[in-house]
């Protein structure tokens, strides 16, 4: 193993075959075995159709990353990866972020990829509204200037003027 802290999550619990005991046995197999087993490595059952054991998995990555004493910069510059970007009809360019540094705010402009924009609107996972996208946050994001592709990195700006420079030198 590469000794690092793991999270196991045993996914699909609501099917009548689940099986975690078997789950649990192939991990131990690998050198992977939890805490209810004797190890160290903390895993949750869950079932996302039923949305059953996500209060328990989300415990256990904070409980991990409390360990670990993993900390964020909630103030910095936002900074974020892009998970997915479509082109809309009605909304032009939807770019969906994962918030790796910072927070981003309605109104902040941004540099992604090669293109510029200024947060328009944002929505959380659920397509709610939102005003601020925080640290490990996904955000669809509306205001981008262009699709980019997914993998490239958003930076916050200080202002327009600065993002669309730096979007005009990297194109």
């Amino acid at each position: 193993p590469a000794h690092v802290p793991v999270v196991v999550a045993i996914t699909k619990m609501d099917k009548p075959e689940a099986d975690p005991l078997r789950v649990k046995r192939g991990l131990a197999e690998h050198g992977v075995t939890t805490e209810d087993w004797g190890g160290e490595v903390l895993a949750a059952e869950i079932s996302a159709l039923r949305g059953e054991g996500l209060d328990k998995l989300m415990e256990a990555v904070s409980l991990q990353a409390e360990i670990m004493e993993l900390k964020g910069e909630p103030d910095a510059r936002a900074k974020g990866v892009v998970l997915e970007s479509t082109l809309d009809r009605g909304r032009g360019a939807v770019v969906t972020v994962l918030i790796r540094r910072g927070g981003l705010k309605i109104g902040d402009s941004f540099v992604v990829g090669k293109k510029a924009g200024r947060v328009r609107a944002m929505f959380d996972a659920e397509g709610k509204k939102i005003k601020e996208a925080g640290l490990s946050t996904p955000a669809a994001i509306l205001g981008a200037e262009g699709v980019p592709d997914a993998g490239d990195v958003l930076v916050a700006m200080p202002d327009d003027k600065t993002a669309r420079s730096l979007a005009a030198l990297l194109s």
